[in-house]
C-alpha cells in the first residue's frame, strides 16, 4: 500500500514543508519546495519511532 504524498502538519502556512509518502515497509520524505531533489527513505519502524518520540516532545 502506497499513499500519496502529505505535507507535515508541523509545517506553517505551507512554507518551508516536508512532505511525506509513507508505504507499509517504508516512509518517504523531501523537501515540498524542491522536489526534484530526490526523497530520503526511512524503515517503517524508525519512522513509528520518529512519530512517538515527536508526539511525547521528546524531539
Amino acid at each position: 500500500m502506497t499513499t500519496d504524498w502529505h505535507k507535515s502538519s508541523y509545517s506553517a502556512n505551507g512554507a518551508n514543508c516536508v512532505e511525506v509518502r509513507e508505504h507499509v515497509r517504508w516512509a518517504d520524505v523531501r523537501d515540498s519546495q524542491n522536489p526534484e531533489h530526490g526523497q530520503i527513505t526511512f524503515p517503517a519502524s524508525e519512522w513509528s519511532a520518529f512519530l512517538q518520540d515527536l508526539r511525547a516532545g521528546k524531539l
